[in-house]
């Protein structure tokens, strides 16, 4: 027998075998490839009784009946040792499982298998508490230094499966997991209370994978080119206005027929400090007309004065009670960011355009950027990105992970009413939200120009 063969389960020598032998106590026989020594029955191990095999790898002590370990009891083998209720020759009921000394898991058993709740500590010293089935672990609740995890789980203890995590500072996922990661649907809540609803992707969040019906909240943006088609200038019938189409969208992604009512329009009013939309002002009253929630958009320019874009913007459009907070459409190249000075001092002149507005109008504008931008430079201006509600044109399929209120899903989509394709936008909510967007964030008064 190996010297600290029992470890801390038991300890067990030969010697004490020829003691009990000659003393009479207890009798020693051969059984199944080892030695016994203890209570017998019919010359089977009945009662308390110890057990060695042949080559010293295995020992077992506690209770026998009819053959069989059977009741409480400590089986040893190698470095690890399984001790709790046996019956039929095996664990069932409470027990432990001890490996080099470290009890690595105390929970159910049957038949010699872990099956039923049990505590689990794995070999990175996670201590899980979970549910067991025939010896592999389908559930549980995972403690490590990143947080709490409860949840289905895979062979190795990773979450695997539906499960939420809560880590400690108070952020919150719930979703799906593979092979330990946020992976396919889920809901996070950050520390800060900002809500990611959407598609994971071996962690990271790809945003939310819309899947677009009636219930949701469509609009458009138009300029002089929703009026020219092929040479020639044509009206917006605005009295038939229907979405028909959503553009490049993909099939999978839309659930029913698209036949959706336009329930806001932008109409682009200025750009620059010498450019106007000449259909501007008669799309806008035909919009206020045919009772469609509406607002205007200045198409910024970086080779222009911001304060002067922003009174040229104010001297040429109209602001009315309920329309649409104004919004800076700012799509600037790599390289006329460089010539105007760099993205920082670009978004000086932003905020001045932005605050100017504000000012006047008396409701914050929003800023329609693409994802590019908002991957490359949005990040350099603090402000800009907390303090404002953003305007994306994203033509993927996952929602943007941004202070979003309307997202531009398409640039091809088709309009009944109109004759050119139309850029086609969502509304980040309901109707609920729209409805309480409409009475919270449009202008409350008339501006006068």
């Amino acid at each position: 027998m190996r010297k600290g063969y029992f470890s801390v389960c038991t300890k067990i020598v030969p010697v004490f075998f020829a003691l009990l032998f000659l003393c009479g106590c207890e009798r020693r026989i051969e059984w199944n490839g080892g030695f016994y020594a203890g209570e017998t029955e019919d010359g089977r191990p009945s009662g308390f009784g110890r057990w060695v095999g042949d080559s010293d790898s295995c020992a077992y002590e506690g209770f026998w009946k009819s053959g069989l370990m059977s009741g409480y009891g400590t089986f040893t083998c190698a470095d690890t040792c399984r001790r709790g209720i046996f019956s039929e020759g095996k664990l069932n009921g409470l027990g432990q499982l001890i490996a080099k000394g470290d009890t690595v898991y105390t929970g159910m058993w049957r038949d010699g298998k872990r099956d039923g709740r049990g505590v689990f500590t794995d070999s990175l010293g996670r201590r899980i508490e979970g549910w067991w089935k025939n010896d592999t672990l389908v559930y549980g609740r995972i403690y490590d230094e990143l947080g709490v995890y409860e949840g289905e789980v895979d062979s190795c203890g990773d979450p695997s499966g539906h499960g939420k995590f809560t880590d400690p500072s108070g952020a919150f996922y719930e979703g799906h997991w593979e092979n330990g990661m946020r992976e396919d649907f889920g809901f996070a809540v950050n520390a800060d209370g900002r809500l990611q609803v959407g598609v994971w992707h071996r962690g990271r969040f790809q945003g939310e994978q819309m899947i677009h019906n009636s219930d949701r909240i469509y609009g458009i943006d138009i300029s002089r080119y929703q009026h020219i088609h092929k040479g020639r200038t044509y009206p917006i019938r605005w009295s038939d206005l229907r979405i028909t189409s959503l553009g490049h969208l993909k099939s999978r992604l839309v659930s029913g027929e698209v036949d959706y009512p336009v329930s806001f329009v932008y109409i682009k009013s200025t750009q620059g400090t010498t450019v106007l939309n000449r259909h501007y002002l008669t799309d806008y009253r035909s919009a206020r007309k045919a009772s469609i929630p509406c607002g205007a958009y200045h198409f910024f320019s970086t080779v222009s004065d911001a304060a002067d874009q922003a009174a040229y913007f104010i001297k040429n459009t109209r602001f009315s009670r309920g329309d649409l907070p104004p919004v800076l459409d700012l799509e600037p190249s790599d390289r006329e960011i460089e010539r105007a000075g760099g993205a920082v001092k670009m978004f000086r002149e932003v905020l001045v355009w932005m605050k100017i507005v504000e000012k006047r109008v008396g409701v914050r504008p929003i800023l329609y950027v693409n994802q590019m931008f908002v991957n490359k430079y949005l990040p350099l201006s603090p402000e800009l990105r907390d303090n404002y509600n953003v305007w994306i044109a994203r033509y993927g399929s996952y929602k943007p992970d941004i202070k979003l209120v309307h997202w531009q899903l398409s640039a091809d989509g088709k309009v009944n009413g109109i004759v050119p394709e139309v850029d086609i936008n969502v509304f980040n909510g309901y109707k609920d939200e729209f409805m309480k967007y409409l009475h919270e964030s449009t202008i409350k008064s008339n501006v006068k120009p």
